[in-house]
């Protein structure tokens, strides 16, 4: 039995995956978009191919993770890597990679936090 891609799912979790809103999305699509027609998008199976290369543009993913992303085989990829029953390596991770990218975002938001800071400054020595 063949397996379809269901691509509109496919854009639902690239889009999460970045962090981005069906809102943004859609603004970013044009004016004909809005977050109701995004939802409805990421139900279809299929997606015409300019449309789908129109929001792989937007996203900045190419169009074949679109098309191919298949979760299941992507987790049966990634369960190879804890596969132990080989013993041709034992790699275990030394921190939690959420972590890091918890201390990065944590990064991130000092420094925009120090902009707003000067600009306030600024903005207060031109009054």
């Amino acid at each position: 039995m063949e397996k379809t891609i269901h691509q509109g799912r496919n854009v639902k979790r690239f889009r999460e995956m970045l962090g981005i809103k069906q809102e943004a999305l859609a603004l970013d699509l044009g004016d004909d978009w809005n977050q109701r027609k995004i939802s409805l998008l990421e139900q279809k199976e299929e997606i015409d191919d300019p449309l789908l290369k129109q929001i792989a543009d937007v996203l900045k993913v190419p169009i074949e993770a679109i098309k191919n992303f298949d979760e299941e085989a992507a987790i049966s990829y990634i369960n190879t890597f804890n596969d132990n029953s080989k013993g041709d390596f034992n790699y275990h991770c030394t921190f939690n990679p959420i972590d890091k990218i918890v201390e990065l975002y944590e990064k991130l938001v000092a420094s925009e936090k120090e902009k707003v800071e000067l600009l306030q400054k600024l903005l207060e020595k031109a009054k």
